[in-house]
């Protein structure tokens, strides 16, 4: 393709998608041999896509057009550099999709706002010298365009226009391409925000979303997981291989395996369980005995609990080795001499308190305890009474067993699919 030099200040041409498509195909001197069927682009690399060819209809005849054979690319149609025509057959190579079958009219990622868009005209720049695709028309506008008659349509500016650099496609449909988890974009997403792009998706898309998740950060693929709701837990895990399950549950926190183990049959219950590692599978039936409305089974078994004569130097060392994931080690209880809980001192408090400073002495008043039979309502009442943000849960003995944090309680009190935003879903 012959070269077009642009200034600093001049933007690069632009071309939609849908004025490529249906135009003719002309030979060196302008007469028309066929039509354009499709743009084939390369993903994969770095930059925006560029593209490697053309699917022509000659003669009642699909072939390949690659764009070193190519002249010209316009509103026009596409003009090759020689008047003969090598009909040569399409085969897709590795990392190529069809930009009209493969994207157009499809949902993609809009990795930057976190939602799921509709490619509804799709963008092409000639950029260093080369077509490449630079965007998406994720607004009415751009199906709009395709609808009209050419002269019409070319009348309608630009809608939502999205740089593809913030666009991730789905193309789980084709066999040469897998969905990328590219840094910093998909997978520097909050896990929670994967989930969401996950329930609204499409069972395949969200499948594509979960393996891409997967291949690149298996600890994130279980981050994920654990923000799912129920129904689409239990969807991704019951095609799943009993090992490969166990894997996820085993990187999970022990009260969001159980939750997930506990809405499973017995028998694949205890399947999984057994293949679970020593330490984790004991946590996890510890707490599948307890019911879900009720102290014990909002609890998570894992705590830090030190003795009121630990200094603070200590105290922070115990933090710092402890493998506790750091939502839960916000706080850290303090036991009496007895060994129960007699109050908590938050992270934020030792670090800021002189390091031979006993806990006991940082201690400003006692904390209510929960049995593991504790009422939901009741959970929720001294926490919000105490305006704690972990309250410790202890059996009979008065020994600790495990802590309600308040994101436990939230998401009990919260409904079903609270996390689905309404702007998640792709336009039709």
């Amino acid at each position: 393709m012959s070269p077009v030099s642009t200034t600093a200040t001049q933007a690069p041409p632009i071309l939609h998608l849908s004025q490529v498509v249906g135009s003719p195909l002309r030979d060196s001197d302008g007469e028309r041999l066929g039509k354009v069927q499709d743009v084939i682009v390369r993903l994969g690399g770095t930059g925006y896509p560029p593209i490697t060819g053309f699917l022509v209809n000659v003669a009642g005849r699909t072939a390949f057009v690659g764009v070193d054979r190519v002249s010209d690319v316009g509103p026009d149609g596409v003009v090759l550099r020689k008047a003969q025509l090598d009909l040569r057959h399409f085969e897709r190579r590795a990392e190529e999709v069809l930009l009209r079958r493969d994207l157009l009219d499809r949902q993609l990622i809009n990795v930057e706002g976190a939602r799921l868009v509709r490619a509804n005209e799709i963008e092409l720049a000639l950029v260093g010298g080369s077509w490449r695709v630079v965007g998406v028309d994720t607004g009415a506008r751009g199906g709009l365009r395709r609808l009209l008659p050419k002269p019409l349509g070319e009348r309608i500016g630009t809608g939502e226009f999205l740089d593809w650099a913030c666009v991730e496609p789905f193309v789980g449909h084709v066999p040469t391409v897998r969905l990328r988890v590219p840094h910093p974009k998909l997978a520097k997403l909050h896990p929670a925000q994967i989930a969401d792009l996950v329930e609204a998706a499409s069972r395949r898309e969200g499948e594509e979303i979960i393996q891409a998740v997967g291949d690149d950060d298996r600890e994130l693929e279980a981050d994920v997981f654990e923000e799912l709701d129920d129904q689409h837990q239990r969807e991704f895990l019951e095609d799943r291989p009993d090992a490969q399950v166990a894997e996820i549950l085993a990187r999970m926190a022990p009260d969001d395996a159980a939750d997930i183990i506990g809405e499973l049959d017995e028998d694949r219950r205890e399947t999984l369980l057994t293949l679970l590692p020593a330490s984790h599978r004991v946590k996890v039936r510890v707490l599948l005995g307890y019911d879900p409305a009720e102290a014990g089974g909002l609890m998570s078994p894992d705590f830090l609990l030190l003795s009121g004569s630990t200094t603070v130097g200590d105290a922070l060392d115990a933090v710092r080795r402890s493998s506790i994931e750091p939502e839960l080690l916000s706080t850290v209880f303090v036991s009496s001499r007895q060994g129960s809980p007699q109050g908590n001192v938050p992270v934020t408090s030792l670090v800021r308190a002189e390091p031979g400073q006993h806990l006991d002495s940082l201690l400003k008043h006692e904390i209510p305890s929960l049995s593991p039979d504790t009422s939901f309502e009741e959970v929720a009442r001294l926490m919000a009474d105490y305006n704690l943000t972990a309250i410790p849960v202890v059996d009979e003995h008065e020994r600790m067993v495990g802590v309600v944090t308040v994101d436990d309680v939230l998401e009990a009190m919260l409904p079903r699919g609270w996390r689905r935003r309404f702007g998640l879903l792709g336009e039709d």
